[in-house]
C-alpha cells in the first residue's frame, strides 16, 4: 500500500513565498526608519542645534537598551512565546518608538516646556535629541526582536528548502529600503519645508508592516495546526533558560558572533556618516550627497539573493565571509585616502557599490550558517545573543566615530577606524573555516537537501 506524505503549508510555494513578502515588508519599512534621519545631518544641526556628538549620540541611542539586555531578553520570548507573538510584539514596538521620535522632532515639540525642561539636564542633548533617543531607543528594541523573529520564521518556513534564498531576498527587500528613504527624505523634507515630515511618512509605514505581522500571524497559526505544535514556541520540544550553555559553550558561536559584530560595526554606523562624509569630501549639496549613497545598498540588494541561490545548491559560505570582509577593507581605505586626493563622484559611486558587493557576500553567507551550528530549540535565542553582541558595537562605534570627527574636524580617522574592523572580521572569518573544516558543521556545503 502506497504510504501517504501529508502536506504541510510551508510545502507550497505559493504559501511560503506570500509568507516572506508579508514579514519583509515589515523590515523594509523598519530599514526605512533607521536611515530616515540619516540625509538630513545637516538640516537637522541647523534647525534644532545638534552637533556631530548630539548626531553620533542619536544615532547610538538605538542601540542602548538591547545592549542592557533586552535582546537577551527577546530571544528568550521568542523561544518560549513563538513567532507570533514576539513578531506582533516587535512591530508595536516600532510604532511607539516611532510615535515618540517623531514628536521629539516636530517644530511643536522644541515650543513646549517639557522639551525646555529636557534641556535643562545632562546638558549635553538638547530636549529634542533626548526625546528623540529614546524614541529611538524603543524602536531599536522592537527593530532588533523583529529582527531575529524574521530570521528564526524564514528558519521554521523554508526548512528543507530555498533557505539562503529566501534569507537573501528578505535582507534584499529591507536594504531597498535603505535606497528608497535615502531617495525619499531629503525630498521630503524640501517638499514640505520641514524635517518632520519624511519621519512622519515611516510612521505611517511601520503602521502597514504591523499589519502585515498580523496576517502572517494568521498563516504561521494554520501552519502550527499541520505540524501539531499547540504551545507557545515553534518545537514540540521544551525551551529550557539552562539551554543557553549550550550556546555560549560553542566556539562556533563566538566566531559568528564576533564576525557579525566586527563587520556590521564597520557598515550601519557608516551608513549615519556617509551622506555628511560625502558632502564634506566632494563638496557637494545634501540631496545630492544622499541620491549619490542611496546606492550603496542597489548592488546589494541585486546580488543577494543569487548569492543565496548558490549558497543553497553550492554551498561555500565561510570562503564567502572571507571574500566580503576583504572587499570592505579596501573600500574603506579607499574612502581614508584615495577619495579625498582624487574627490570624483564616478569614483565614489565605484567605491560605494563595491562596498555594497560585500554587503552581499557577509550576510547572505552569516545569517543561513546560525542554524546548522544551533539546535532548533534555541535557535531564537541565539539569534538574540548574535544581534545582542553586534548592539554592542553598533551602540558604541558611533559614539567612537562621532568623538574622533569632532576631534580632527575630519573623516580619515573614523574611515581608518572602520576599515581595522574590517580586519578583524577577516580573522574571524578565517577561524571559522579552519573550524568549519575540523568539525564538518557544513557551512561549505548546500542547504537544499537532494
Amino acid at each position: 500500500m502506497a504510504e501517504t506524505i501529508k502536506k504541510y503549508l510551508n510545502d507550497s510555494f505559493a504559501a511560503r513565498w506570500t509568507a516572506l513578502i508579508l514579514i519583509a515588508l515589515a523590515m523594509f519599512f523598519a530599514y526605512m526608519f533607521v536611515d530616515v534621519m540619516s540625509p538630513l545631518q545637516s538640516l537637522i544641526e541647523k534647525s534644532r542645534g545638534w552637533n556631530g556628538s548630539v548626531f553620533g549620540t542619536y544615532a547610538a541611542s538605538e542601540y542602548i537598551l538591547n545592549v542592557c539586555g533586552f535582546l537577551i531578553l527577546a530571544g528568550i520570548i521568542l523561544d518560549k512565546m513563538g513567532v507570533r507573538f514576539t513578531g506582533i510584539l516587535s512591530t508595536s514596538l516600532m510604532v511607539a518608538g516611532a510615535a515618540i521620535k517623531y514628536i521629539g522632532i516636530t517644530d511643536w515639540f522644541q515650543t513646549t516646556a517639557f522639551c525646555e525642561w529636557l534641556g535643562s539636564w545632562w546638558v549635553a542633548l538638547p530636549g529634542s535629541a533626548k526625546l528623540a533617543c529614546l524614541g529611538f531607543m524603543i524602536f531599536g528594541c522592537g527593530c532588533e526582536m523583529a529582527g531575529i523573529t524574521v530570521s528564526k520564521a524564514i528558519a521554521k518556513w523554508f526548512n528543507g528548502k530555498e533557505m539562503a534564498l529566501a534569507m537573501g531576498l528578505e535582507m534584499a527587500i529591507a536594504r531597498l529600503g535603505v535606497f528608497a528613504v535615502l531617495s525619499a527624505s531629503p525630498r521630503l523634507a524640501e517638499r514640505f519645508g520641514n524635517i518632520e515630515a519624511p519621519i512622519l511618512f515611516c510612521v505611517v509605514l511601520l503602521l502597514i508592516g504591523l499589519i502585515n505581522f498580523i496576517v502572517f500571524s494568521v498563516m504561521d497559526s494554520k501552519l502550527d495546526k499541520q505540524m501539531g505544535v499547540t504551545s507557545g514556541g515553534d518545537s514540540e520540544e521544551e525551551f529550557k533558560v539552562s539551554d543557553l550553555g549550550k550556546i555560549f559553550s560553542s566556539k562556533m558561536f563566538w566566531f559568528v558572533a564576533l564576525l557579525c559584530v566586527l563587520y556590521y560595526s564597520a557598515i550601519f554606523p557608516f551608513q549615519r556618516y556617509a551622506t555628511n562624509f560625502l558632502e564634506v569630501t566632494l563638496n557637494i549639496p545634501n540631496t545630492e550627497a544622499a541620491d549619490l549613497f542611496r546606492w550603496f545598498p542597489i548592488l546589494a540588494m541585486v546580488l543577494t539573493p543569487f548569492l543565496g541561490a548558490f549558497l543553497d545548491n553550492r554551498g561555500k559560505g565561510a570562503t564567502m565571509l572571507m571574500i566580503g570582509a576583504i572587499i570592505m577593507i579596501a573600500c574603506h581605505l579607499s574612502f581614508a585616502f584615495l577619495l579625498p586626493a582624487f574627490p570624483n563622484k564616478a569614483f565614489a559611486l565605484l567605491l560605494i557599490v563595491v562596498l555594497g558587493v560585500s554587503f552581499s557576500l557577509v550576510p547572505a553567507a552569516l545569517w543561513p550558517s546560525v542554524p546548522k551550528i544551533i539546535d532548533p530549540v534555541i535557535l531564537g535565542s541565539a539569534y538574540s545573543l548574535i544581534f545582542w553582541i553586534q548592539n554592542v558595537g553598533l551602540c558604541f562605534v558611533p559614539l567612537v566615530i562621532g568623538i574622533a570627527f569632532e576631534k580632527t574636524g575630519g573623516y580619515v580617522i573614523p574611515m581608518i577606524i572602520f576599515a581595522s574592523f574590517g580586519v578583524l572580521a577577516f580573522i574571524m572569518s578565517f577561524f571559522l573555516k579552519i573550524e568549519d573544516k575540523k568539525k564538518g558543521y557544513g557551512l561549505e556545503l548546500p542547504n537544499i537537501k537532494k
